[in-house]
């Protein structure tokens, strides 16, 4: 538990300098704060295998971005971010479209995402409170088409923009989509699990309003607690699933998201420093 305090603290309060246009070198805590979402952060700063980190300002995962303000497009617009990479399912754009950057290109995902009406439904028969969510993470027939044009999107991004990738929530959508970012630029497993938990300091008020939601939907307590945290269970398990039916992350990163030797060295040489 002291570990993880101490994690979270480094990456709310980490400094490192970054290139944006015009050469600006700026200070960057990882949280951005916005006024109309939450969970906004940059995964630069993380450690790969190969001595390199991972570059600031280039790569960011979020909650909903359909609320924010004027103020907050303007944030976005000083990233830089060209792409967008929305993770959410028909039912959830409808009721929230997201407030792009004014040079974005808007990407959607939806492969594996579920209604609120069909995760209830797959809820109620539950025999554990966190079973349904566990079975979200182990299933593996939608990564192909939900994250591998992702990583098309990381490829072919110009070395002045940046990316930004999201759900509802931030947490599991875009925690596995995070996950697998991290894996293909050679960061080791527990950073990757200690950025997917962190979830739970950084989503603060979008956590109530989506509690409200299941709430109102008939989910009860236990079932709405293991829904709401970013255990790092649920990640293990994901990891577990690739492992037993691809072998291991790396051979599911050439076989599925198509990332070759070749490619995969174009990713980290663009997104490591």
């Amino acid at each position: 538990m002291k570990n993880n305090i101490i994690l979270l603290f480094l990456f709310n309060s980490a400094l490192a300098f970054g290139q944006q246009k015009d050469t600006l070198v700026y200070n960057s805590r990882r949280e951005i704060t916005l006024e109309g979402t939450s969970n906004f952060r940059d995964l630069g700063g993380y450690p790969a295998q190969d001595g390199r980190h991972v570059k600031w300002g280039r790569i960011y995962r979020s909650a909903d971005i359909g609320k924010l303000t004027d103020k907050d497009v303007d944030v976005l617009d000083s990233l830089h971010i060209t792409t967008v990479c929305d993770f959410r399912g028909p039912d959830e754009i409808k009721k929230s479209q997201d407030r792009m950057p004014t040079e974005a290109r808007w990407v959607n995902l939806p492969a594996g995402s579920e209604s609120v009406q069909s995760t209830m439904a797959m809820t109620r028969p539950s025999a554990q409170p966190d079973s349904m969510i566990v079975s979200m993470y182990i299933r593996t027939d939608h990564l192909k088409n939900k994250y591998k044009p992702m990583f098309d999107e990381l490829l072919s991004l110009d070395d002045e923009g940046a990316l930004l990738f999201h759900c509802t929530a931030g947490k599991d959508r875009t925690g596995v989509g995070a996950a697998l970012i991290l894996s293909a630029l050679g960061v080791k497993k527990p950073t990757i699990l200690a950025d997917y938990e962190a979830t739970n300091y950084y989503w603060k008020g979008g956590n109530e309003t989506v509690r409200k939601m299941l709430k109102s939907s008939g989910m009860n307590e236990e079932v709405m607690q293991a829904m709401l945290t970013a255990n790092p269970e649920y990640l293990k398990k994901a990891f577990a699933a690739i492992d037993q039916k691809y072998g291991s992350m790396d051979q599911f990163l050439e076989k599925e998201m198509d990332l070759t030797p070749a490619k995969r060295k174009v990713l980290k040489d663009r997104y490591l420093q």
